[in-house]
C-alpha cells in the first residue's frame, strides 16, 4: 500500500505521480486496477455527483458517505479526502475533529484543505495530531465567491510571488504534498522547484511532480451547466455512449424486444401446467418451456 512517506519520497524520483478522484467503490476499483498512486475523494463530487452548482454546499456527512465507499474498496493507493467548506475554517479544533472522522470512519490516510498563509495554524494543528495534510493553492474552488468565478490565478507578478510564498509556508508547516490548480505553467514549475514536497498539478502544466484529474472529466462526462476546462483531456466519451445505450434500452422496451426469450427465466412444461399458467401468460406455451 502506498503510504504518506512513500508518496512524499517520490519528489523528484521516478515517474510523475498519478492521482485520480474517486467517489464510490466502482471508481476506486477501476482506478486501482489502472495503477494510480493516490485516490482523492474530492469535494468536486458536489458538482459531478450531487448536482450542486459549486463545491460550497457539500457537507461533512456527504463527504464521509462517499469516502467510506472508497475506503471499503481501496487496497493499495493512498487515500486522501477533501475537507469541505467550513469544516476547517473556524479553527484547529473543528479541523482536527472533522479530519479525524475521515481517518476513523473511512480509513483515509490524509486530508486535503485549500488556502495558503491563513491556513497555517490549522495545518500545524493537524500535523501535530498526526493527520497528514495535502495543501491546495491557486484556483481554490471553495474560494469561488471571493475570486469572482473559476479564474486562473498567479498571472500577475505580485499574485505569483504571493502564491510561491504560500507554497513555501505550507511546506514549512508540514504538508506532505501540494495541489496546484489553475496556475500558469511557469509559476507551477517555480513552486515545484522551491518546495521539498511533491506538487500535483491540475491545470498547472507538465512540470509538476504529478497530475490529478476528475474521474468524470477523464471519461468524457460533463457536469450540467459547466464547460469542460481547457486543461482536461478526455480519454473517452462515455456521456455520449451512456446516452445512446439508455435511448436504445428505452426503444427496445417500448418495442417489446426486451427482454427476449434468451434473457428470460423459464419454467418446465410440468411446472407451468401445475400452476395453471398455460394460456394465461399472453406469450404462449413455448415461452414457458426451458
Amino acid at each position: 500500500m502506498t503510504t504518506v512517506p512513500a508518496f512524499r519520497a517520490r519528489k523528484g524520483a521516478g515517474p510523475p505521480l498519478v492521482v485520480l478522484t474517486a467517489y464510490d467503490a466502482a471508481t476506486t476499483a477501476w482506478g486501482e486496477a489502472a495503477g494510480v498512486d493516490a485516490l482523492l475523494v474530492g469535494d468536486s463530487l458536489g458538482m459531478v455527483v450531487l448536482g450542486y452548482a459549486s463545491t460550497l454546499p457539500v457537507t461533512m456527512d456527504e463527504m464521509l458517505h462517499h469516502a467510506r465507499a472508497v475506503g471499503r474498496r481501496r487496497k493499495d493507493a493512498l487515500l486522501v479526502a477533501d475537507l469541505p467548506w467550513l469544516s476547517y475554517h473556524l479553527g484547529p479544533r473543528d479541523a482536527i475533529v472533522n479530519a479525524a472522522r475521515f481517518v476513523r470512519e473511512a480509513g483515509a490516510d490524509a486530508v486535503k484543505l485549500e488556502g495558503g498563509a491563513k491556513r497555517l495554524e490549522v495545518v500545524r494543528a493537524l500535523v501535530d495530531a498526526e493527520i497528514p495534510v495535502m495543501g491546495h493553492l491557486g484556483l481554490t474552488p471553495q474560494s469561488v465567491l471571493a475570486m469572482g468565478g473559476y479564474k486562473v490565478q498567479g498571472r500577475g507578478g505580485e499574485q505569483a510571488d504571493a502564491l510561491a510564498a504560500d507554497a513555501r509556508a505550507l511546506a514549512g508547516a508540514g504538508v506532505f504534498s501540494l495541489v496546484l490548480e489553475g496556475v500558469p505553467a511557469g509559476l507551477a514549475a517555480r513552486i515545484t522547484s522551491d518546495v521539498p514536497v511533491p506538487t500535483i498539478g491540475i491545470g498547472a502544466g507538465r512540470h509538476c511532480d504529478g497530475q490529478v484529474l476528475v474521474w468524470h472529466d477523464i471519461l468524457g462526462f460533463e457536469a450540467p451547466g459547466h464547460r469542460r476546462p481547457k486543461f482536461v483531456r478526455a480519454y473517452a466519451e462515455l456521456e455520449r455512449d451512456a446516452a445512446t445505450a439508455i435511448e436504445q434500452f428505452c426503444s427496445d422496451v417500448r418495442a417489446g424486444s426486451f427482454p427476449s426469450s434468451a434473457e428470460t427465466y423459464h419454467m418446465t412444461d410440468r411446472m407451468a401446467e401445475a400452476l395453471g399458467l398455460y394460456g394465461a401468460t399472453g406469450v404462449g406455451e413455448p415461452e414457458l418451456t426451458q
